[in-house]
């Protein structure tokens, strides 16, 4: 079901809400959080999606700020989706325009699920300072996407400056698979120091270098960047140590073969991973990612040392 309702306030809005409810059942009851997507005057319809199929995971409330392409003075159109239009959640598209623009957070405050925590996601360009925007000082996570900026690599150090406990990335998130892995590889014996730690991947993909700077604050050992223009994410990963090296490589972006001395190739599924995989992993949890803030502080520093 989709509702248009141009040039409104957010309490005709919740009065529409509580009447639906009550027509046709139970629409707003379970949610476990307020997901708040700011996409600027991007297309929402890719985060929304990506956010209906995370809420069969994690029930919400999903509100997404979009900028009015109109230029017209204060004024406020909202659409809502409810039922098979929003997966397990329910999905209030906001367009403010003229002055309530400048006041978002006011404007969300009567619309935020009651006794819910706050989750705030920008999907394409992100703030100066997430933490200070007037949207992520509502929220308890702050979750980006470097991977969707104009200069991924200038957002990573922006963000490093600006960090604050409750922030993450999702290309960090696209990580998860590859730290797993290698953390699992060198859990075995020989238990041995890696002298030097390679990394190959798209030129300017930011989990490329999240890897590159977890891999370089943990084993505490040099780490290269290989950049390659026609890859494909992270395609390969190379440990150096004194029995040899350990070699994870995925040139395909599906399947990685991992390669250790004396023992045999073994092929491990290990696809590129989509978007509401990402999101919905990093909504399971509310508490500080302190791995990536120490990767993002300290490791991003120990490649450019």
């Amino acid at each position: 079901m989709i509702i248009d309702m141009p040039n409104t306030t957010t309490r005709d809005v919740n009065r529409r809400l509580l009447r639906e409810r009550d027509e046709g059942g139970a629409i707003a009851l379970g949610r476990v959080l307020t997901l708040v997507v700011v996409v600027g005057d991007r297309d929402p319809e890719e985060a929304i999606e990506a956010a209906n199929d995370a809420s069969r995971e994690h029930p919400c409330r999903v509100i997404v700020i979009a900028n009015d392409v109109a230029d017209k003075e204060s004024s406020l159109d909202v659409q809502i989706r409810l039922g098979g239009d929003a997966g397990a959640s329910e999905v209030l598209i906001l367009r403010p325009s003229g002055a309530l623009e400048r006041h978002l957070d006011t404007l969300l405050i009567p619309l935020l699920l009651p006794d819910a925590p706050i989750v705030a996601w920008w999907p394409y360009e992100v703030p100066k300072n997430v933490a200070e925007d007037p949207i992520g000082r509502m929220a308890a996570r702050r979750i980006t996407d470097t991977t969707q900026v104009l200069h991924p690599l200038a957002t990573l150090k922006q963000l490093a400056a600006t960090y604050v406990d409750g922030d993450t990335d999702l290309a960090w998130t696209r990580a998860t698979l590859w730290r797993g892995l290698i953390a699992a590889t060198l859990d075995q014996p020989p238990f041995e120091p890696v002298h030097k730690a390679v990394v190959v991947g798209q030129a300017n993909h930011p989990s490329v270098d999240l890897i590159a700077a977890w891999l370089a604050q943990s084993l505490r050992c040099p780490v290269e960047i290989e950049r390659v223009t026609e890859a494909l994410a992270i395609t390969q990963v190379r440990l150096e140590r004194t029995s040899g090296p350990i070699v994870l490589d995925r040139p395909d972006g599906k399947t990685a073969a991992l390669h250790q001395p004396e023992q045999p190739d073994h092929r491990i599924a290990l696809p590129i991973r989509q978007l509401r995989e990402c999101l919905a992993e990093e909504l399971r949890r509310l508490d500080a990612d302190e791995v990536y803030g120490e990767v993002l502080q300290k490791g991003l520093a120990r490649l450019h040392a």
